[in-house]
């Protein structure tokens, strides 16, 4: 079923507009969903249109290039990555720290625990100095 001539020549400008890099409804990206946003129509008038998708499949045979905006979305989101990735070594470095103190310090308490058990009940002697005498 072809669509109407308004569609037909909607579709037209729509895809010279973003062949030209200057859309008015859309980010510019080269697919047949913008196409379809950028005429207003629906997505299956674009695929009723006889000759518009032919046409369009003729002009972006080249794979579908990335505006700059989704160009900066995908930098933001690779530095993102690698700040995570560090975040993530730093904090495994530090879990590394503190379990090697909480092994140094159990160690410490089952030594002072036996050595109380060594001495039993003889308890401590207290040292006097010059001073408590």
């Amino acid at each position: 079923m072809p669509v109407s001539g308004a569609s037909a020549e909607k579709l037209r400008a729509a895809m010279a507009r973003l062949l030209a890099g200057k859309p008015l409804h859309t980010d510019g990206a080269l697919t047949k969903e913008n196409l379809a946003r950028e005429a207003q129509v629906s997505h299956a008038t674009v695929h009723r249109a006889e000759d518009v998708p032919a046409k369009w499949d003729a002009q972006v045979a080249r794979p579908v290039l990335r505006t700059p905006g989704e160009v900066q979305r995908d930098e933001t989101i690779a530095e993102l990555r690698k700040q995570l990735r560090e975040a993530k070594a730093q904090a495994a470095e530090k879990q590394g720290k503190l379990d090697a103190l909480a092994t140094v310090t159990a160690n410490l308490y089952a030594e002072n625990l036996a050595l109380r058990k060594r001495l039993g009940r003889k308890g401590v002697a207290i040292l006097h100095t010059e001073e408590h005498e």
